[in-house]
């Protein structure tokens, strides 16, 4: 008799519809033994009709209650132990270190965001007194919060199936600012997804939240995400994932009769520039770590370094020498599906295809099917500029070198890039100097610019910014990663002239709740 797998519907466990999927090893193309069961309409209406229920108690708990529910989480995201670590494993091929490591991301995220809420600040109060005696009008009395959307829709990631999946970052921050989560759960993890759903509602329970604070659905089709995103009680979704399937869950919420905020992390190409003085003085170093922040994951991270910028020279020469030789050094890894490994061949057939690049490096090869060689390409500044489909993410550990011929090609090869998570500039404080026009315009491109080190590695902190222009996210005004994308699932509302008997705790007289706020235009706790 086979195990089934279950939607989760509020804290009911539900699984009716008739199609049904089972996750693959990746490494030996098994199905596991669990049948998990595809959501249907039907189901996720129950689901947000549940989370349109619980908004109102939901939002109004206290926020030590609340911080409470974020740190419960991550006890029975621990409590699970080896459990859930192998069948994560199973699932993904993903080293157990990577997962423990992962799934210690994800605690200590629930409890920053706990940390948040507890304190209360994020809320952003703002008081401006009123002034009856003023002419020719008096003031009134007005005074701003952040409240919370309502009913959330997040996607789980493929390639982070902890941090970045059912109790990732979306969900925390989501859950943090008071909306109840429906997550619809990555095909590829259905099993580990399900062991961590499982573990959020156990948290809610003990802790004593309302019935349809979260739920989980499963499926492989479309169909089960654009019926949530279309879902006329969800008021806004989170995603991490490819271009294309940001980019259509963006055009659906777009297209409701009541559109809604779309928050896609959908990739990047990550480009690096190393200017000269680095080159002259640490070119061994540089190329080491390239490469290796090329092959963490697999390749597949969205920080992972995509694009290389040199300027030509007998140091970048030397440069992309030692990377040929450590790129064809590089070990094949196992990708998280057939559909990644096949997408990464595409990829690189699409930087083969194009003339003006050359394949000058290629990694060992592996003997699982789902294998993929480490990659290294050569383009001219001028090609690139020419053929600016080479700046598109290709999605495993493919690199593309670009020597520009000089500063200014450098330059307008910045100019010429669309948006990215990041951008990478090694160099000393005098290349600081002689390229600050870099700077400024990286600054225009990116959402972290990074100095003398590599994209991979997104620290969770309240000053982190994961994000940054289209296309590599649909809202560039946000993070997905930091305490800060609290915010995206927020939105001010003022109060004008109201008794305070009526008014909400963080912008009362008294500050009550002992929180930084700005009162007629100067921040403190008074």
């Amino acid at each position: 008799m086979k195990l089934t797998g279950h939607n989760f519907i509020g804290f009911e466990r539900s699984g009716n519809g008739k199609v049904h999927f089972q996750a693959k090893n990746p490494e030996s193309q098994e199905s596991l033994e669990t049948i998990f069961f595809e959501a249907t309409t039907k189901e996720i209406d129950q689901a947000v009709t549940k989370a349109e229920g619980a908004f109102l108690t939901y939002k109004s708990i206290k926020n030590n209650q609340r911080a409470a529910f974020l740190e419960a989480i991550g006890d029975e995201l621990l409590a699970l132990g080896d459990t859930l670590i192998n069948r994560c494993k199973e699932e993904t091929a993903l080293p157990e270190a990577r997962l423990n490591g992962e799934r210690m991301r994800t605690v200590n995220q629930l409890k920053l965001f706990a940390g948040v809420v507890r304190e209360g600040s994020w809320v952003d109060a703002r008081i401006d007194t009123a002034l009856p005696d003023r002419q020719p009008l008096p003031k009134p009395d007005v005074r701003q919060l952040q409240v919370p959307l309502g009913p959330v829709g997040i996607f789980g990631a493929s390639n982070f199936p902890l941090a970045f999946s059912v109790a990732g970052g979306d969900t925390a921050s989501a859950l943090a600012a008071g909306c109840p989560v429906l997550v619809k759960a990555h095909p590829l993890h259905p099993g580990t997804s399900e062991m961590v759903g499982q573990a959020i509602i156990n948290a809610a329970q003990k802790t004593g939240m309302p019935d349809g604070v979260f739920s989980l659905v499963q499926g492989t089709s479309v169909d089960v995400g654009m019926a949530m995103v279309n879902h006329p009680k969800i008021t806004a979704i989170g995603f991490t994932g490819s271009f294309g399937g940001g980019k259509a869950l963006w055009d659906a919420a777009n297209k409701r009769e009541v559109p809604i905020p779309v928050f896609a992390e959908m990739g990047s190409s990550n480009p690096v520039f190393i200017l000269p003085g680095a080159l002259s003085d640490r070119n061994d170093s540089i190329a080491a770590g390239m490469i290796s922040s090329l092959n963490l994951g697999v390749g597949q991270f969205c920080t992972n370094p995509g694009l290389v910028i040199t300027n030509v020279s007998e140091d970048s020469t030397h440069l992309i020498e030692k990377m040929k030789k450590l790129a064809t050094e590089s070990a094949a890894g196992t990708m998280l599906s057939a559909g990644i490994k096949s997408n990464y061949e595409k990829g690189a057939t699409r930087l083969s295809a194009n003339h003006s690049t050359e394949l000058v490096a290629t990694g060992r090869a592996g003997t699982s099917v789902n294998n993929a060689e480490t990659r290294l390409y050569q383009t001219t500044g001028q090609n690139f500029i020419a053929h600016p489909e080479l700046a598109e993410e290709v999605f495993g550990p493919t690199t593309l070198h670009i020597a520009s011929e000089d500063k200014n090609e450098m330059l307008k090869i910045a100019e010429n890039l669309e948006g990215h998570l990041t951008a990478t500039i090694h160099g000393t404080e005098d290349d600081l100097k002689v390229y600050e026009d870099l700077i400024a315009i990286l600054e225009r491109k990116v959402g972290r610019l990074i100095f003398n080190g590599y994209p991979t590695g997104v620290e969770v902190c309240h000053s982190m910014v994961h994000g940054g222009p289209y296309p590599a996210t649909t809202a560039p005004q946000s993070t997905s990663v930091g305490t800060a994308a609290i915010k995206r699932f927020a939105r001010p509302v003022c109060y004008q002239d109201f008794p305070q008997t009526t008014l909400p705790e963080p912008i009362k007289d008294g500050n009550p709740l002992s929180i930084w706020r700005m009162v007629n235009g100067q921040l403190g706790k008074d």
